[in-house]
């Protein structure tokens, strides 16, 4: 176990105590700081800390242009910097299309400190956003003291500086717009400057970075570097994230606290705070940790750790340390044995400031920070308690603090009602006297100050108290709107009762939104819970043990350990709870039948419902939420009953359930989760009654067959996914309501994979706030409605794999879309897929896939050049042997696939610059039909043409500038590479043919011809990259050589290898051609000679900084070691290369290689 270096004491002192201790003061003792946290009004004695006076509401303004800047990149950064604690401005309800900006976004603006400006391709098409980003320039050029922060995401900054490129167009064609408007060309001007402005700002350039789909995953590096970037010039400006305005005096505090915590020693150091609550530990943790955090690698805070350790096992908190440190998300460890091994492990060479507020158990030690070799020199690593014998150790303590008195106001925790009590105990008496003193009060004293506090509750309203009572017993750390939802479903004063008791200091909303009381104001109000058990009328109960069977008083009965698996509920003892409002059982294990529910019940959510039914009689008028999750029900009742106030029904995961009730008697339901319920295979007709329906969740119900109708007038959610069995999707019934649609934007309608769907009636067409329809994998489905193009929010439709061959005329009515997806596994026997004209329709699309639609000449418009957004084209294995003419129009298309289409007509495709991905692989290409001038496709970044038979590939492919990569495997006639393209550093080929194989070092030696000796050869490197290489982590070498060239020798690092007799031919050897299996890393090349007493020739070759793909994934990689930059005549003495008869090559990670001798014009040996 370690020690704690430090161990001091925090204190909080009114006027009046300082007098009483300055006036009992002796050389004894020693003040080291005191903090008294205000919240007063202005006419308190006390001065505000004017250092602290807040200068912005936000820390960062966050601006961006497009919906899918905001879901990636844009969206990436807020949820980094929302995970630091950085406030951020992020407008979600973003209407780009005009110029006016709302007011409160200005105001916005000038409240931030730091403006972030994402750049994109289409940043410069919104008059929205280059107003805004005026206003940015502005209030920069203000001195204010705000700092702008230029992103270029995928676009070149002298584009933005000079608005060429991407931003040229929009400026023609405001300049176009604005000729005759002098006000509009002034606003033109205004735009140029402040783009010009932005792009001279010192930024980040993020082009190259890997798109990705998920919104969930982690941050990538650059997103990292750019919240990195924020936190440390946030915190190295001396601006707090805590909420330490009105905290008196606290500058002084925290440098005390630097002092102890010793940062310029390289040790790591555990520094512990004993204190009883209420006093300011956690505010000079958070303000401490909230300064120094940049100074460490990483960094945690684990609040509330006693709390947070009762409702959530240890490992969970394992994996929020760890989430926090390694910055990315995730369940690490199932069990705290896991967790004390993996943290240590992980850890061990970060320099890392952990903080762990109120611990209370030796286990929250030993599994959190176990020992001082659990973290990287220079940790530090602070703890609080309440606990001293927790972290006291007379070897490692320094106790600056010793005064009775002081012992006294920590157990006041800063009630000055308290302290006013007990000061005048200690007046006149000696020092032996303080201490029985003090051990009186410790002892006996909380009742007194309890009675004293219970004053500020005996003042309230008898609802009020009620709701008072709830939050003292179940909800203290719980979201205040989740409280809200819990209470206000049988207080219809909820938030009215809330505002009371803040009002009245008896409770406070933390920073996370979550309901906090006093630990006195708690003991408090379970004092007046105990009261009442003690007068034989227990209200409350949140431990099994208080259970008694004189219950007639209960209301509340919230119970969430293991020990309620002891509990009995017999007939008699819940026929006695009359009043019981809110029953709330986790885990309830129970063989005994449920015979009675009293209808009192407003809440109940019982965890695992041990029982088929309800009770039969069971029918309460007032019951608003009911919850059965996961538990042995079969059917709530037979017959219609009525709960005229259920707002909530929850029977998810109820896996013995096959038929739902009858919702009739339910007329207000809004929520309604069946998720889960593997057996179900009915909803009861009557839900299509049910008007107030806001939720309704089905998703996993593999056997749900029949689902009539569902009212969609209040509907903001409706969830069907795998429900694999589903023969007809439920009619909608009603319209739904205008004021409701902006609520349903990110509406989705998941239906893939469901084997029996045959159609969608017309009526589904009334979702006008579907954003994604997906009907994917459904294999019997026929068509889509007609009247599909009312869906005038739709953006994603994917109906591949299934038996559409027409799509309705009105899809290209849908302006919004960005994804359409009608690719098939195998065609229909003789059914020709058409598509309809497009009109200028789909203005949106941005993805087409139509692979395997058996299109012929025809099947595609005519007018196909009109999707002037079009980036995505997929068309493989079709049968056309044309392209409509209009196709060269398709300005924006980024990537073509035309894989196993056989009869393709390139001089399109040949006009169309602007590809970046052009996939040919499998048209059964022969030398002669790939055209001479493909090398035109100057932005060409992936060209695939795997599996065909050309002998020859054009020589032009070297004028790709831009290609990195080239796939040619699989063409089993292909014989030797072309000369490279410049940028060019993956080829997928046949490794196993020899003539590739020396073509390609052949070019890799006129690539590097002018390098020359030195200590280190910057060298290039091609990757044979293949998919399968990254299982082959753990495979044995000699299956891995099977996939590789046949070279002449093999090696293994750090192990030298005889080379042949007069292996060296003047004018004739090029270098050693070398091939390994692997991750890229640096290698160093010997030389070794034949005879003792000559010296090694070595050189560093430095592989790591060319390929990306290399660094990421195990594959091949080719490199040549030129006998130019290797054989240094200085240091061979005389000696001749043949002279030396041994090569080895190192590196830092064991490898196995092969490689062979590169003659010029023959191969090697």
């Amino acid at each position: 176990m370690w020690k704690v270096d430090h161990f001091f004491f925090l204190t909080n002192f009114p006027p009046f105590l300082k007098e009483f201790i300055n006036n009992n003061n002796n050389s004894n003792y020693h003040t080291v700081f005191s903090l008294f946290q205000i919240s007063m009004a202005s006419s308190s004695s006390f001065v505000s800390n004017s250092q602290y006076r807040p200068r912005w509401k936000y820390v960062v303004f966050l601006s961006f242009r497009g919906e899918h800047t905001c879901k990636t990149f844009a969206g990436h950064l807020y949820e980094g910097f929302k995970n630091r604690g950085i406030l951020t401005f992020q407008d979600d309800k973003r209407i780009e299309d005009g110029d006016s900006i709302p007011e409160e976004l200005l105001k916005a603006i000038e409240v931030s400190q730091f403006a972030v400006v994402v750049f994109s391709k289409n940043f410069a098409t919104s008059r929205w956003c280059l107003n805004e980003l005026v206003r940015i320039i502005e209030c920069k050029q203000e001195e204010n003291g705000q700092t702008v922060i230029p992103i270029f995401y995928d676009v070149d900054p002298s584009d933005v500086r000079n608005q060429s490129g991407d931003f040229a167009v929009p400026f023609s064609e405001y300049e176009l717009k604005y000729r005759d408007d002098v006000e509009g060309m002034q606003k033109v001007k205004r735009w140029r400057t402040a783009l010009t402005a932005s792009a001279n700002l010192k930024g980040r350039d993020v082009r190259g970075r890997k798109k990705r789909k998920n919104f969930h995953l982690n941050l990538d590096v650059s997103e990292i570097q750019i919240v990195d970037q924020i936190s440390s010039k946030l915190y190295k400006s001396g601006y707090s994230l805590s909420s330490l305005q009105d905290v008196v005096g606290i500058n002084a505090h925290l440098e005390k606290l630097k002092s102890l915590l010793q940062r310029e020693i390289n040790d790591v150091w555990i520094v512990g705070i004993w204190e009883i609550g209420g006093v300011g530990k956690t505010t000079i943790e958070k303000a401490i940790f909230d300064t120094l955090s940049y100074q460490f690698k990483a960094a945690c805070f684990l609040a509330n750790v006693k709390e947070n350790a009762k409702k959530n096992q240890l490992h969970s908190l394992q994996n929020m340390l760890l989430s926090e440190l390694l910055r990315k998300k995730d369940d690490y460890v199932n069990n705290k044995f896991d967790g004390k091994c993996m943290i240590p492990s992980t850890i061990c060479s970060m320099k890392v400031l952990i903080v762990l507020d109120d611990i209370d158990h030796s286990d929250h030690l030993e599994y959190l920070a176990g020992d001082l070799d659990w973290f990287g020199n220079g940790s530090r690593v602070v703890i609080t308690t309440r606990n001293r014998q927790l972290i006291e150790n007379d070897d490692a303590i320094y106790e600056c603090f010793k005064m009775f008195s002081l012992e006294v106001v920590n157990h006041a925790k800063g009630l000055p009602l308290a302290l006013k009590v007990w000061g005048s105990l200690f007046h006149g008496k000696g020092l032996t006297q303080w201490r029985r003193i003090a051990d009186k009060i410790k002892d006996k004293s909380t009742s007194e100050i309890v009675e004293k506090i219970k004053i500020s509750y005996d003042g309230l309203e008898p609802e009020v108290q009620k709701m008072f009572l709830d939050m003292v017993c179940f909800f203290r750390g719980y979201d205040k709107t989740e409280v809200l939802q819990i209470l206000g479903n049988y207080n219809n004063g909820a938030e009215y009762g809330l505002d009371v008791l803040i009002d009245k200091s008896l409770v406070f909303i933390s920073g996370d939104d979550s309901l906090e009381m006093h630990d006195l104001i708690e003991d408090m109000g379970r004092f007046v819970v105990k009261m009442q058990k003690d007068l034989g009328e227990p209200s409350r109960i949140w431990d099994v043990e208080d259970f008694e069977e004189e219950t007639k008083a209960m209301e509340s009965i919230w119970l969430n350990d293991d020990n309620v698996k002891k509990l009995r509920f017999s007939k008699e003892v819940m026929k006695n709870m009359k009043r019981l409002k809110l029953l709330c059982i986790y885990k309830f294990d129970t063989h005994d039948a449920i015979e009675y529910l009293p209808n009192s019940l407003a809440w109940i959510d019982i965890f695992r419902y041990p029982w088929e039914s309800l009770p039969e009689e069971f029918e309460p008028k007032r019951l608003v939420h009911l919850y059965l999750y996961r538990g042995l029900l079969r059917h709530l009742w037979f017959e219609t009953k009525h709960f005229p106030c259920l707002r909530r029904l929850d029977l998810s995961s109820s896996q013995n359930l096959m038929q739902t009730p009858d919702f009739g008697g339910m007329p207000n339901l809004e929520h309604l989760y069946l998720g889960s319920c593997m057996n179900l295979k009915e909803v009861h007709h009557s839900l299509g009654n049910c008007r107030k329906l806001i939720h309704l969740s089905l998703d996993s119900c593999e056997s749900l067959e029949r689902f009539p109708c569902v009212s969609v007038e209040s509907l903001e959610y409706l969830g069907l996914q795998k429900c694999y069995s589903l023969e007809k999707f439920p009619e909608i019934i009603g319209e739904v309501k205008p004021s409701s649609i902006q609520y349903l934007t990110q509406g989705e309608l998941i239906l893939s994979h469901m084997k029996n769907l045959v159609a969608l009636p017309s009526s589904i067409c009334k979702l006008k706030c579907l954003v994604k329809l997906n009907v994917s994998y459904c294999f019997k489905f026929e068509s889509l409605p007609e009247e599909i193009g009312d869906l005038e929010n739709l953006e994603e439709l994917d109906a591949g794999r299934t038996l559409i061959s027409r799509p309705p005329f009105s899809v290209v009515r849908l302006n919004k879309l960005k994804f359409l997806s009608f690719e098939k596994i195998t065609p229909k026997d003789g059914v020709l897929f058409v598509f309809p004209r497009v009109n200028e329709g789909l203005r949106s699309l941005e993805i087409l896939n139509l692979s395997f639609c058996n299109l012929i000449d025809g099947g595609l418009p005519e007018d196909i050049g009109c999707l002037h957004s079009l980036e995505e084209l997929t068309l493989s294995r079709n049968n056309f042997e044309h392209f409509p003419q209009s196709i060269a129009q398709l300005g924006a298309l980024r990537c073509l696939n035309l894989s196993h289409c056989e009869k393709i007509n390139f001089e399109l495709i040949m006009g169309m610059k602007n590809l970046e991905t052009l996939n040919l692989s499998y048209c059964n290409l022969v030398d002669g039909e790939l055209p001479d001038d493909i090398g035109c496709l100057s932005f060409l970044k992936k060209l695939d043409l795997c599996g065909n038979n050309f002998e020859h590939l054009p020589r032009s492919i070297a004028q790709l500038g831009a290609l990195p990569c080239l796939d040619v495997s699989h063409c089993k006639r292909l014989t030797q590479l072309p000369e490279f393209p410049v940028q060019l550093d993956t080829i997928d080929a046949d490794w196993t043919n020899y003539r590739i194989c020396n073509s390609l070092f052949q070019n890799i030696s006129l690539l590097q011809h002018d390098i020359s000796a030195s200590d280190s050869s910057s060298l290039r490197v091609i990757t044979g990259w293949q998919w399968q290489w990254q299982c082959y982590q753990n495979v044995e070498w000699s299956l891995i050589l099977h996939q590789m060239p046949t070279f002449p020798y093999q090696g293994i690092d750090c192990v030298s290898v005889n080379l042949l007799r007069n292996w060296y031919i003047h004018d004739s050897f090029l270098g050693f051609s070398v091939c390994y299996h692997g991750i890229l890393t640096d290698i160093t090349a010997h030389l070794i000679p034949l005879y003792d007493g000559m010296s090694c020739i070595t050189r560093k070759l430095v592989l790591s900084d060319h390929s990306k793909y290399s660094l990421e994934r195990y594959g091949i990689h080719f490199f040549l070691i030129p006998f130019a930059g290797l054989w240094d005549i200085s240091k061979a003495n005389g000696k001749t290369p043949n002279d030396y008869s041994h090569i080895m090559l190192s590196c830092s990670k064991k490898i196995k290689y092969i490689f062979g001798l590169l003659y010029k014009d023959e191969p090697g040996v």
